[in-house]
């Protein structure tokens, strides 16, 4: 492995207290994340996982160990220096797609641009154009995202969360909400921007999806108790028409 390592996480231990309780959702997590991982994060539900993701999104700190985005200590920042990682160097991709209702897919992928003083307007307009172009929606940028299906939502989504270059797209169950073959569809789309040399953490508890990833890591009671390559790292765009063969057989 590389110790160019985008994402870093050493003794990872997050408790929290539910009532009086104390629950332990991670136990001394040890992670490495590199440039061009397309890695899974599996795990039953109260695994570990979701908290996992939220602490690498900055949405959530650790009690104890450290998380190193980039060569930089996370639990050194304050809020604005969080904020500004969350906006710049992470996307996010989220199972309810997290659009903004009447308003227009373009709006929509512009959003994260808004809060880059150094972007101005016509470049912003810009790049959420080629960020919607490279994720199949050339002709539906003016379209309200509840005018669009589920699977156009979640482009749209996709679409956002690499209009700012991030070094690693976040994604929580994005195709949670997706029938199989949109769900496909979503991957294909992921195995393509993966191949342009973007990073991806994907969390899902489908083993069918995690199969389109090229790495799995897998949580149980807050550890990991695997991390490794995919065998026969499927592709998604192979399924699809295998899929279409299965619905149309004489075709």
């Amino acid at each position: 492995m590389q110790n160019n390592a985008i994402i870093e996480v050493r003794h990872l231990k997050k408790d929290y207290l539910v009532g009086n309780e104390i629950v332990h959702a991670l136990r001394g997590v040890d992670l490495s994340i590199y440039p061009g991982d397309f890695v899974a994060i599996m795990g039953a539900s109260g695994s570990g996982k979701s908290t996992m993701l939220n602490i690498l999104g900055c949405l959530d700190k650790p009690t104890e160990g450290d998380y190193i985005l980039e060569g930089i200590n996370v639990k050194s920042l304050n809020k604005n220096q969080l904020a500004e990682i969350r906006n710049l160097k992470l996307g996010f991709v989220f199972q309810s797609y997290n659009l903004l209702p009447r308003t227009s897919a373009l709006e929509n992928v512009e959003l994260p641009l808004l809060y880059n003083p150094v972007i101005k307007a016509k470049e912003r307009r810009a790049r959420a154009e080629a960020a919607l172009e490279s994720v199949g929606l050339a002709d539906r940028m003016n379209h309200l995202s509840n005018q669009l299906s589920g699977g156009q939502q979640q482009r749209v989504a996709i679409a956002r969360s690499i209009v700012n270059d991030p070094v690693i797209i976040l994604a929580d169950e994005a195709t949670g909400n997706l029938d199989s073959h949109t769900s496909y569809e979503i991957m294909a789309l992921f195995q393509e921007l993966n191949s342009q040399g973007i990073t991806i953490a994907f969390v899902t508890h489908e083993p069918d999806i995690a199969a389109f990833t090229s790495r799995n890591v897998l949580f149980r009671d807050g550890v990991i108790i695997k991390d490794s390559l995919t065998q026969n790292h499927m592709s998604a765009r192979e399924a699809l028409k295998a899929m279409a063969l299965e619905t149309h057989p004489e075709g």
